[in-house]
């Protein structure tokens, strides 16, 4: 068969590539070339039957090196091993259709009566090529076929197929793609069905037909297993009504896990989120959530971001850094939230209201052990800023440097905290004092949602302010500063980075991340 035509710009870099010194061998050139080896060696073929050495070849023009290829683009005689070939494959195909042997005995049998025989993948591939053009239905060689299907199951499969019903359709295109000789690999990824079910499905109808693929009728479950499924699903909505406090969990409002550990701890026997999921939701209960998403306006985003990345790659054992942050004002008093609620049921929290007092959270994250620094301050100002940065330096004393990431506010960039650190840093340089040395890394402009302390702070709203109604600001702080000793304390009995387990309800994974969206707006 005649190699395919390729444009003259490659043969001639071919031919240039055989003029120069050190050939590369036939698969470099392939790759070279985006050629095949069949194809390269057809055309070196037909430049030096043309009488041309290769230089000569490449130094024609276009015009000469098409009319030179078209007289020896004449075809040699096919090989005498491929016209044997050929020979016996009327006699493979009657054994095929007739069920006595399959595509492997039949290559088994050629192999052993020639001795240059072709391997079995070319031998599939010159039988599937002589199929297509002898115009014969490629027949399966494999066992999951279906050889006869019944004019009246062909009908009602063309229906299925047709049908909107998509486990119809999934069953018929096995049938009539198996039927017509389609691999049942390439109808599995079709279907996105595993082989296990696509082979059940066929083993159904050879033995029962269509009667075989129709949807079997459920089966029946015993009463006892229903009472006791109706026993579980009673406790479940039980607890539901009651307030997590009541179980000794630290939470305003359920969640699925905190719901398992609950029925665990009352029923003694574990049950697991799934199938509390199902319990719930046959109860008509749902959550409901929504999600922004924020941008930077600041021309120096991706620098910024690069070097707080910088450092975070490279941070040492005696180094911190720290995800710097206020949450709040916010009042204490009856808040909403996302939580379970019954169908058709819409829970009201009044608009107006007397609030019980507010609170500002100031806070520090770090990121390498995955502690939280938390105060309470009157005031959103540089003085607070200054007496987080005091706790930080005595709590990491033994450290050699600190690092601060915070967002871009007006008392983060002050001129009086620039100057405290400056003290620090001097004091630090001195022999007789050990302190840290203290370097800012700031966030870029309207970049919360990179200040991975925003997503613990989202964590510790939904699992305690959301859906709460605190009696009074203390009461409130009980809460807060229980969860973050709580949190803190895990991560102590496992020290690790951040990673992919989250602790509670934070928005996201407590790592520094581009594609973080740490803020949770509501709460802002």
């Amino acid at each position: 068969m005649p190699a395919r035509t390729i444009p003259v710009a490659k043969v001639r870099r071919l031919a240039a590539l055989h003029a120069a010194e050190g050939v590369p061998p036939i698969s470099s050139l392939a790759k070279i070339l985006g050629l095949s080896r069949t194809t390269i060696h057809e055309y070196k073929r037909r430049i030096k039957e043309s009488g041309c050495s290769f230089a000569d070849f490449a130094a024609l023009s276009s015009k000469g090196m098409r009319l030179v290829l078209r007289q020896q683009a004449v075809c040699k005689n096919p090989p005498e091993r491929y016209t044997t070939l050929l020979s016996i494959f009327p006699e493979v195909e009657s054994r095929m259709f007739e069920g006595s042997a399959n595509l492997k005995e039949s290559c088994t049998e050629y192999r052993k009566r020639h001795v240059h025989a072709y391997g079995y993948t070319q031998f599939v591939t010159h039988f599937r090529a002589w199929q297509h053009a002898q115009g014969l239905r490629t027949t399966s060689c494999s066992k999951w076929c279906v050889t006869h299907v019944p004019e009246w199951d062909m009908e009602e499969l063309k229906k299925w197929r047709r049908s909107n019903d998509r486990m119809k359709w999934g069953k018929a295109v096995v049938i009539l793609d198996l039927h017509e000789g389609t691999a049942i690999t390439i109808v599995c990824s079709k279907l996105e069905k595993s082989p296990r079910v696509v082979k059940r499905w066929l083993k159904a109808y050879m033995e029962k037909g269509l009667d075989g693929l129709r949807s079997p009728q459920r089966r029946r479950q015993s009463p006892e297993k229903l009472e006791e499924m109706k026993k579980k699903r009673d406790r479940i909505v039980e607890i539901l009504h009651e307030s997590p406090h009541l179980h000794r969990i630290n939470r305003a409002s359920w969640n699925l896990d905190t719901l398992s550990r609950a029925y665990e701890a009352q029923c003694g026997e574990p049950i697991g989120t799934s199938t509390i999921s199902e319990y719930v939701r046959a109860e008509g209960y749902a959550f409901r959530k929504a999600r922004r998403v924020l941008t930077s306006p600041d021309p120096e985003y991706r620098e910024k971001l690069k070097e707080i990345t910088r450092i975070l790659s490279n941070l040492c054992e005696d180094e911190k850094f720290f995800s710097v942050d206020e949450f709040g004002p916010f009042s204490v008093k009856m808040q909403g939230g996302r939580a379970l609620t019954a169908s058709g049921t819409t829970r009201v929290v009044p608009q107006r209201q007397r609030s019980r007092g507010r609170l500002i959270l100031t806070g520090a994250l770090e990121l390498s052990t995955n502690q939280v620094t938390h105060f309470y301050s009157e005031k959103k100002n540089t003085d607070e800023m200054i007496r987080l940065l005091d706790i930080l330096l005595e709590q990491y004393c033994d450290q050699r440097c600190v690092y601060l990431s915070w967002d871009t506010a007006s008392w983060h960039i002050s001129a009086k905290l620039s100057e405290r650190v400056q003290e620090v840093n001097a004091a630090a340089e001195a022999v007789h004092q050990r302190l840290p040395v203290v370097k800012l890394a700031p966030l870029p402009a309207s970049a919360q949602f990179l200040n991975v302390i925003e997503s613990v702070f989202s964590g510790m709203a939904r699992a305690v302010l959301h859906n709460s109604d605190y009696q009074s600001v203390e009461e409130c702080k009980e809460a807060i500063d229980t969860y973050f000793a709580e949190r803190n304390e895990s991560y102590k009995g496992h020290p690790r980075r951040p990673g992919n387990k989250i602790w509670g309800k934070e928005r996201v994974e407590p790592s520094f991340k581009a594609s973080n969206n740490c803020k949770d707006p509501k709460w802002r």
